[in-house]
Protein backbone atom coordinates (compact mmCIF):
# COMPACT_ATOMS: atom_id res chain seq x y z
CA UNK A 1 0.00 0.00 0.00
CA UNK A 2 1.29 3.48 -0.89
CA UNK A 3 0.19 6.97 0.07
CA UNK A 4 -0.11 9.62 -2.60
CA UNK A 5 2.87 11.59 -3.85
CA UNK A 6 3.42 15.12 -2.57
CA UNK A 7 5.79 18.04 -2.93
CA UNK A 8 6.73 19.81 0.29
CA UNK A 9 9.26 22.42 1.36
CA UNK A 10 12.00 21.20 3.65
CA UNK A 11 14.48 23.28 5.62
CA UNK A 12 18.17 22.28 5.47
CA UNK A 13 18.91 19.62 8.09
CA UNK A 14 22.36 18.80 9.55
CA UNK A 15 23.26 15.12 9.61
CA UNK A 16 25.94 12.69 10.65
CA UNK A 17 26.59 10.20 7.89
CA UNK A 18 28.86 7.61 6.32
CA UNK A 19 29.63 7.61 2.60
CA UNK A 20 30.38 4.17 1.23
CA UNK A 21 30.00 1.92 -1.80
CA UNK A 22 28.63 -1.62 -1.91
CA UNK A 23 26.96 -4.13 -4.19
CA UNK A 24 23.23 -4.42 -3.46
CA UNK A 25 23.55 -7.95 -2.04
CA UNK A 26 25.65 -6.58 0.86
CA UNK A 27 23.44 -3.59 1.65
CA UNK A 28 21.80 -4.96 4.83
CA UNK A 29 25.18 -5.65 6.46
CA UNK A 30 26.63 -2.31 5.33
CA UNK A 31 23.59 -0.37 6.63
CA UNK A 32 23.59 -2.16 9.98
CA UNK A 33 27.27 -1.43 10.56
CA UNK A 34 27.03 2.21 9.46
CA UNK A 35 23.89 2.95 11.49
CA UNK A 36 25.64 1.53 14.58
CA UNK A 37 28.75 3.69 14.02
CA UNK A 38 26.65 6.80 13.49
CA UNK A 39 24.56 6.21 16.62
CA UNK A 40 27.77 5.76 18.62
CA UNK A 41 29.16 9.04 17.24
CA UNK A 42 25.92 10.88 18.03
CA UNK A 43 25.77 9.47 21.58
CA UNK A 44 29.46 10.22 22.20
CA UNK A 45 28.67 13.89 21.57
CA UNK A 46 25.75 13.90 24.01
CA UNK A 47 23.20 14.25 21.22
CA UNK A 48 20.27 12.27 19.86
CA UNK A 49 18.98 11.75 16.31
CA UNK A 50 16.55 14.47 15.22
CA UNK A 51 14.73 12.30 12.70
CA UNK A 52 14.51 8.98 10.94
CA UNK A 53 17.58 7.15 9.66
CA UNK A 54 18.07 7.45 5.92
CA UNK A 55 20.03 6.24 2.94
CA UNK A 56 20.89 8.58 0.08
CA UNK A 57 21.40 6.83 -3.25
CA UNK A 58 23.89 8.74 -5.39
CA UNK A 59 23.59 6.18 -8.19
CA UNK A 60 21.50 3.13 -9.00
CA UNK A 61 24.29 0.77 -10.10
CA UNK A 62 23.29 -2.36 -8.18
CA UNK A 63 26.86 -3.73 -8.53
CA UNK A 64 28.41 -0.58 -7.00
CA UNK A 65 25.90 1.54 -5.06
CA UNK A 66 27.23 4.94 -3.93
CA UNK A 67 25.49 5.49 -0.58
CA UNK A 68 25.16 8.16 2.06
CA UNK A 69 23.89 6.50 5.25
CA UNK A 70 22.87 8.81 8.04
CA UNK A 71 20.72 10.34 10.74
CA UNK A 72 19.44 13.91 10.93
CA UNK A 73 20.69 15.79 14.00
CA UNK A 74 19.41 19.02 15.58
CA UNK A 75 22.70 20.90 15.25
CA UNK A 76 26.00 20.20 13.46
CA UNK A 77 28.22 17.60 15.15
CA UNK A 78 31.88 16.75 14.56
CA UNK A 79 33.37 13.89 12.59
CA UNK A 80 34.42 10.66 14.29
CA UNK A 81 36.34 8.25 12.09
CA UNK A 82 34.42 7.62 8.90
CA UNK A 83 31.30 9.26 10.38
CA UNK A 84 31.18 12.77 8.91
CA UNK A 85 28.91 15.81 9.23
CA UNK A 86 26.58 16.36 6.31
CA UNK A 87 23.35 18.07 5.37
CA UNK A 88 20.02 17.21 3.81
CA UNK A 89 19.48 20.10 1.41
CA UNK A 90 16.66 22.54 1.85
CA UNK A 91 14.10 23.22 -0.84
CA UNK A 92 11.22 21.34 -2.40
CA UNK A 93 11.16 17.57 -1.98
CA UNK A 94 8.83 15.12 -3.73
CA UNK A 95 7.93 12.11 -1.63
CA UNK A 96 5.65 9.16 -1.12
CA UNK A 97 5.17 6.65 1.67
CA UNK A 98 5.50 2.92 1.00
CA UNK A 99 3.93 0.60 3.56
CA UNK A 100 4.85 -3.05 3.22
CA UNK A 101 7.84 -5.32 2.74
CA UNK A 102 10.93 -3.54 1.53
CA UNK A 103 11.18 -6.03 -1.35
CA UNK A 104 8.00 -4.49 -2.81
CA UNK A 105 9.18 -0.84 -2.72
CA UNK A 106 9.98 -0.68 -6.48
CA UNK A 107 6.51 0.40 -7.68
CA UNK A 108 6.50 3.28 -5.17
CA UNK A 109 9.79 4.55 -6.65
CA UNK A 110 8.30 4.34 -10.14
CA UNK A 111 5.11 6.12 -9.06
CA UNK A 112 7.15 8.95 -7.51
CA UNK A 113 9.28 9.34 -10.63
CA UNK A 114 6.13 9.52 -12.82
CA UNK A 115 4.61 12.06 -10.42
CA UNK A 116 7.70 14.30 -10.67
CA UNK A 117 7.59 14.16 -14.47
CA UNK A 118 3.84 14.92 -14.48
CA UNK A 119 4.57 18.03 -12.35
CA UNK A 120 7.09 19.16 -15.02
CA UNK A 121 9.88 18.96 -12.45
CA UNK A 122 13.23 17.22 -12.37
CA UNK A 123 14.67 15.20 -9.49
CA UNK A 124 17.96 16.26 -7.95
CA UNK A 125 21.01 14.00 -8.17
CA UNK A 126 20.39 12.09 -4.91
CA UNK A 127 17.35 9.96 -4.02
CA UNK A 128 16.58 9.15 -0.38
CA UNK A 129 14.78 6.54 1.67
CA UNK A 130 13.84 7.30 5.27
CA UNK A 131 13.05 4.37 7.55
CA UNK A 132 10.31 4.74 10.16
CA UNK A 133 10.53 1.22 11.58
CA UNK A 134 13.17 -1.14 12.91
CA UNK A 135 13.90 -4.71 11.85
CA UNK A 136 11.51 -6.08 14.50
CA UNK A 137 8.51 -4.62 12.59
CA UNK A 138 6.35 -7.15 10.71
CA UNK A 139 7.10 -6.79 6.96
CA UNK A 140 3.51 -5.81 6.10
CA UNK A 141 3.78 -2.79 8.44
CA UNK A 142 7.21 -1.44 7.47
CA UNK A 143 7.04 2.23 6.45
CA UNK A 144 9.58 3.72 4.05
CA UNK A 145 9.46 7.37 2.93
CA UNK A 146 10.85 7.66 -0.60
CA UNK A 147 12.04 11.13 -1.58
CA UNK A 148 13.79 13.22 -4.19
CA UNK A 149 14.94 16.77 -3.55
CA UNK A 150 13.79 18.59 -6.68
CA UNK A 151 16.16 20.43 -8.99
CA UNK A 152 15.68 24.19 -8.86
Amino acid sequence: MDAQCTIEKQAPQPTLCVRTRTPVQNIATVLGSAFGEIMNAISAQGAKPAGMPYVGYRNMDMRDLDLEIGFPVSSPLVAQGRVQPGELVGGEWASTLHVGPYASVGPAWERLQHFITAQHRKPGPVAYEFYFDGPETPPAKIRTRITFPLAQ
